[in-house]
This record gives C-alpha cells, sequence and structure tokens, in this order.
C-alpha cells in the first residue's frame, strides 16, 4: 500500500454530525455512520450547506475523540465552508502532519476497506502514533476517496518508510 505524508493546513467543514464508536459501527441496529451518510445524500445536504468554499469535495470528519480507537468520537459527513452554516454541525480541521491512504472502487466497500488498511498499518507501525485530534476522508470522486490520518511525529514515519 502507497502512504504518504501531506501537511494540511487547517480548515473547517459543515454538515451532519453523529457521535458514535468503533463498536457501534460493527451491528446494523447501532451504527450511525451509514444513516447519517443516507441522510446526507437523500436530502441532497451537500447542496444545502452554505458558504461552501468553491471547488469543495464532500468530506467525511472524524473529531472529539473521547480516548482512541476504541472510545467515542463525532463523525461530521459535509463541506469544506468559508464560514459556519446555519443548522449543520461546524468542525475545525487541525493543521499539521497527516498520513493519506488512498483508494479507488465502489462506495462505501472500497472506504470501508481502505479503514481496514489504516488500523493494520498502524498496528504493524507502532512508532507511528495516531493524534485522535482530527481524521478525514475527501471524496474527489463518486469511486475515488483518500483517508487523512493525524499523525504526532513525521520523523516516526520517515523511519517506518525506509
Amino acid at each position: 500500500m502507497d502512504v504518504k505524508l501531506r501537511e494540511v493546513l487547517p480548515f473547517s467543514v459543515s454538515g451532519l454530525q453523529v457521535r458514535t464508536l468503533n463498536a457501534a459501527e460493527q451491528k446494523p441496529d447501532t451504527a450511525r455512520i451509514g444513516p447519517m451518510w443516507e441522510r446526507f445524500f437523500v436530502e441532497d445536504i451537500f447542496d444545502k450547506i452554505a458558504h461552501k468554499q468553491p471547488e469543495s469535495f464532500m468530506y467525511g470528519v472524524y473529531s472529539n475523540y473521547e480516548s482512541d480507537a476504541s472510545g467515542h468520537f463525532d463523525v461530521t459527513a459535509g463541506a469544506a465552508v468559508a464560514a459556519p452554516s446555519e443548522g449543520f454541525a461546524q468542525i475545525q480541521v487541525e493543521g499539521g502532519d497527516y498520513l493519506v491512504f488512498s483508494a479507488k472502487g465502489p462506495m462505501p466497500d472500497s472506504v470501508i476497506q481502505t479503514w481496514g488498511l489504516v488500523w493494520a498499518y498502524f498496528e504493524d507501525n507502532p512508532q507511528v502514533c495516531r493524534k485522535f485530534a482530527t481524521d478525514f476522508e475527501v471524496y474527489t470522486g463518486p469511486e475515488s476517496v483518500a483517508v487523512y490520518i493525524g499523525i504526532q511525529d513525521s520523523a516516526a514515519f520517515s523511519r517506518s518508510s525506509n
């Protein structure tokens, strides 16, 4: 898998938001992320978000982590905005170093498989530590996604990729 290191400048996203945890997402009756995305598409939320940045992609932002991958966190489905959009949640994506995992293929299977690769990468590379501040998915096309994972120390990634 090709993992890239990218520096990201802070930006804001407005959209729908749910609070969940990974254990709940494994069961259809407690999963909240899929239903949120379904509502996002059915109600054309992307087109209803005010103050959208020109040429904004769709984003899925993971934030407000309770602890690590096992705790509660927020997920926001939305668009990059220049100012808050009334009636929608607002999240500030932190600037800093991110590892980028890219995938192409039918959604949502492609993004779900990419998250599996993310978890495997961090399990296989314990010297690279996640920040658990903000992470995000950027959907650059109907079958194209990049998952950005915030990391604590970019030098640890450089050492792991040698």
